[in-house]
Formats: structure tokens, C-alpha cells, sequence
């Protein structure tokens, strides 16, 4: 089966989360095209990287610009927010999130056309460039993933991926949001965030600048790195080619939502 088939299960999932749409009271026009054809079309161009004014109306997606605009709107409704936390909950409930730790990390890609929350890169020839920042529990799972411009540092994400985890709810108990421990490489080494982490509850496990390279934390922090991997597994996040910032935002929350679905699937 294509990645970018709804499935009847995750159709059950998305369907509720969709803001209902007004139809006009003279029911003129043409009539709006069917919401699970649009995600179709909008995981079609996130899979294979196609512009959006390309995509195959003979597959049934309609044009790219209406499937665009579903987007823009479903992301501003915060669909993809409360999607990505149902599944969570899913994965929390059933004991497949692991909270001992979390693991956090970013990395680089090239912005072709500028646009907002983007910026010179330093290791690109300070081409225009942005951030994707990401944190998953111990296994690798997302929890909260932000973007910023190309020349922001990684710190300065650490405390935004921390308010940015949902809390999510269990069996019993008070709604979990907060790891034990953060992971990190020597791009988070400041003691001043170390101190801030203290102060939440969290232990800081980060490497040490300016020590001899085999600290050891690779054998943990492999799992946000094949994470990574995953989200620029999509074609149309390898390269950021959307002017705006929603947009390009809206295409990495839901390329964490897919990725969150396949561990959901696992338990079936």
C-alpha cells in the first residue's frame, strides 16, 4: 500500500480533530472537496517532495492548491497538535513511551526560497537555511519538534522542546510531560541550562566541550539521530522550499504524527 493511503484506522483518528466547514446557505459553487481525499494529497506531497501545483488530480487528491489550503487551516486549528498527543496517549497508555530519559537533538536544511525563521547557516556557506529541533523519549519517539533560521543554536531550542511536550495522559496518575533525564550532545554544553534543567527536576546528561571525543552517550543519543533520519526520510523536508514558516512547520508536526503512527500500529 502507498504511505500517503489514509487508512480507515487512521481516518477514525484524524477525522474527529477536523474543524467542521461552513457551507454557504445558498449552496452555490462547486462543492467542497472530501477532507480525506485532501490529507491524502498533502501526505502525497510530503512523501515523494512533488510541488503542489503538480500533483496528479487522476489520483483523486484534487488540485494542490485546495490541498494546501487544508493544510494552512488544519494546522492553524492545531489538527496536527491533538493528533500527535492522541497517538502519544495511545503509545503512553499501552506502555511503549519510555520517560526514563529523552533525547535531544537538531539539524540542518538548506531553505532554497528564504522566508521567515530562516537565516545564514554556518555550515552551508551561510546559504539560507533553517533548523529542525526534535526530542523523543528513549526510543526514539517524537515528542515535540520546533523550527527555527539556520543560524540559531541548538541551546536555545532546549527549553522550548521542553514546554512543547503534551502532557499525556495515562491510566492512573497525573498527565506525564517531563522526562527524568535530557540527553544531549556538546552543542547544549552551558552550565546555565544545565542549571535550568535542575531547577524542572531533570537530570542533565550532556557532553563536554573540549574533552576527547568518546563520551560514551552515543550508544543513547543513536535514537534521536535515526529520528532525524526519519523526518527527512520525507521528500519534501530534506529541502525546505515553502516561503512560509506555518507551512513548513505544519508539513514537520505531521511528518512526526506519521512516524508516531507506525510505533501506534506496532501494538495491533
Amino acid at each position: 500500500m502507498p504511505p500517503w493511503i489514509v487508512t480507515d484506522e487512521l481516518w477514525a483518528r484524524v477525522e474527529p480533530l477536523l474543524p467542521v466547514r461552513r457551507q454557504r446557505p445558498d449552496r452555490r459553487g462547486r462543492p467542497a472537496l472530501d477532507d480525506r481525499r485532501c490529507l491524502q494529497g498533502i501526505l502525497f506531497v510530503l512523501h515523494t517532495g512533488i510541488q503542489w501545483e503538480w500533483l496528479p488530480q487522476e489520483l483523486g487528491f484534487g488540485s494542490g492548491m485546495t490541498c494546501w489550503r487544508r493544510l494552512r487551516d488544519w494546522n492553524a486549528a492545531g489538527v496536527w497538535d491533538r493528533l500527535h498527543q492522541l497517538l502519544l496517549t495511545e503509545l503512553h497508555q499501552a506502555g511503549q513511551l519510555d520517560w526514563s530519559r529523552a533525547v535531544v537533538d537538531g539539524s540542518h536544511r538548506r531553505a532554497v526560497r528564504g522566508g521567515p525563521k530562516t537565516g545564514p547557516s554556518p555550515v552551508d556557506r551561510a546559504r539560507p537555511g533553517s533548523k529542525h529541533h526534535v526530542i523523543t523519549d528513549a526510543h526514539g519517539t517524537p515528542l515535540a519538534v520546533t523550527a527555527t533560521g539556520g543560524n540559531r543554536h541548538d541551546v536555545t531550542q532546549l527549553l522550548p522542546l521542553l514546554d512543547a511536550i503534551p502532557r499525556i495522559r495515562g491510566r492512573t496518575g497525573r498527565p506525564r510531560h517531563r522526562p527524568k533525564q535530557v540527553y544531549a550532545d556538546r552543542g547544549y554544553d552551558y552550565d546555565k541550562y544545565r542549571r535550568l534543567l535542575w531547577r524542572r527536576g531533570i537530570k542533565p546528561v550532556i557532553a563536554r566541550r573540549g574533552v576527547a571525543h568518546g563520551s560514551g552517550l552515543g550508544v543513547v543519543r543513536w535514537v534521536v539521530e535515526r529520528t532525524n533520519a526519519w523526518i527527512h526520510g520525507f521528500r519534501r523536508l530534506r529541502i525546505r522550499y515553502e516561503i512560509r514558516d506555518d507551512i513548513h512547520e505544519a508539513l514537520l508536526k505531521l511528518a512526526c504524527c506519521v512516524i508516531t503512527y507506525r510505533r501506534v500500529c506496532r501494538l495491533c
